[in-house]
Parts: structure tokens; C-alpha cells; sequence
């Protein structure tokens, strides 16, 4: 699959979808507390992404029943919101999208519930930091493996790992485009990095071992060891210099 470059109005157009991830994301942080459900999470960002005129990129998206994926704890991704209530001490991942004019945003957090365990809470931090040593390289001129490597280094080297079954990807006007983006070194340098590609970047990183499994809803993955697991994501758009980071708000 070819990789599309976006025009000066395809970026103007994801950067409002990107926006609008964005702001859901910032509104959700100020929702979790002690008590709130997951289910009750999903309703205030499908809420709030169609006040904006937008329309949640997950829900129906391959079946998925809601608009934002909700993984707690040892839940990696794909978490299907419910009746869950948050706890103190827990963590929680959140991944959601917003489509508006054709283009889709896409972003993550992991976020902190209440007090949380130091290892909690440099879990999520180095995922977070993870992402920025990566998009150090997200510049044209420069190869897909770069970003690669450097969110795998960051990471291994602070005693984490990386999952190897799920990456990051392109995004424009669908939700996953060309090129997969893994979060670790492989064989290939990957594509050419040009002005006007958008990609979904996202370390995903656990505290334990990397490797996880789908549970029986097939959709939430989970740790294999049951040790936590953390996500940070945003879509970049590269440009000739700096990257644009279009959901972080």
C-alpha cells in the first residue's frame, strides 16, 4: 500500500480532527476519578465529538462497539468501555479518534487513577517520554527506523518493554494507512520520511514481559503476565522541519 502525502487542505482538515482528539483526551483527564465507569467515559468524549461536528473514528470501526478504546492496568489496548468503576491505584488507557471533513485524528494517554505506585507511575511517564525521544527523528530526510529505534531504546533502557504485535501507522482519510510503524528496531530502515505524511505514532509499553494475548471479547489485549502496560500516542504531521504535533493540545 502506497504511502499518501497530504496537501496544504488535507493537513488543514486534520489538523481540525486532530484537534478535536485532542481536546477529548484533555476533557477525559479531567473526568477520572475514584468512581467514574468506563462507560460513563465513552459518553462524555462521543458527547463531545459530536458537539464539534465530528464523528467518533471508533465506533462500528471494525465492529467496536464505542468510541473510545478504555484499558485498565494490564489492559494494553482495545479495552471495550462498561460498568467497570475506576479504583484507586488503578491506571487507565484511553485511545480515541475524531472524523471531521473526510479526515480522522487519533490519539492516546495513559492516565493515573487517584494514588497510584511509583512503578505506576514511572510506567507512564517513560512511555510518555518514549514518544518524544522517537519523534526526534520524525523529520524528511530521515528513515521510518530511526523513530523506531529510538522509542525501543528509551524504553529498554529504563528496565520496560515493548510490545512487538501492535505498532503504530499512517492515518489520513482512513483510520490505518500505510506505513506500519513499529515501536522497535527491525531489519528494514523503513520508508523515506517526506514533508505532508501524517502518522500515528504510539509507544506501547509494558512493565513486565511484551508479550500479551486478545482476550475472549476479541478485542482487549492484555498482558500475558498480568503486569501493567501503558499507551501515549498522537498524529504527526512531518514537515520540512519540526514535526507538527496535531493532537497534543
Amino acid at each position: 500500500m502506497a504511502i499518501t502525502v497530504k496537501n496544504k487542505k488535507q493537513i488543514e482538515c486534520m489538523r481540525i480532527a486532530g484537534r478535536i482528539t485532542g481536546e477529548v483526551l484533555n476533557l477525559l483527564e479531567s473526568k477520572i476519578r475514584v468512581g467514574v465507569t468506563t462507560e460513563e467515559l465513552d459518553r462524555i468524549a462521543e458527547e463531545y465529538i459530536r458537539s464539534k461536528g465530528a464523528v467518533p473514528s471508533f465506533k462500528g470501526y471494525g465492529g467496536f462497539p464505542a468510541s473510545i478504546c478504555a484499558s485498565v492496568n494490564e489492559e494494553l489496548i482495545h479495552g471495550i468501555p462498561g460498568k467497570r468503576a475506576l479504583k484507586n491505584g488503578d491506571i487507565i488507557s484511553i485511545d480515541v479518534g475524531a472524523y471531521i471533513k473526510g479526515f480522522h485524528g487519533d490519539a492516546a494517554r495513559t492516565f493515573a487513577v487517584g494514588d497510584v505506585s511509583l512503578e505506576a507511575k514511572r510506567l507512564i511517564d517513560v512511555t510518555k517520554e518514549s514518544f518524544f525521544q522517537g519523534i526526534k527523528f520524525a523529520r524528511a530526510g530521515n528513515h521510518l527506523h530511526e523513530i523506531s529505534q529510538a522509542v525501543q531504546q528509551y524504553v529498554e533502557s529504563n528496565g520496560f518493554s515493548i510490545v512487538r504485535e501492535y505498532v503504530g501507522h499512517g492515518i489520513g482519510k482512513d483510520m490505518h494507512e500505510a506505513p506500519q510503524i513499529p515501536n522497535y528496531k527491525t531489519n528494514s530502515r523503513g520508508p523515506r520520511l517526506c514533508e505532508g505524511m501524517t502518522l500515528a505514532i504510539e509507544p506501547m509499553v509494558n512493565a513486565g514481559d511484551f508479550k500479551v494475548k486478545v482476550l475472549e471479547d476479541n478485542w482487549t489485549v492484555v498482558t500475558k503476565d498480568k503486569k501493567l502496560s501503558a499507551h501515549y500516542e498522537n498524529t504527526v504531521l512531518i514537515t520540512e522541519d519540526e514535526p507538527e504535533l496535531l493532537t497534543l493540545i
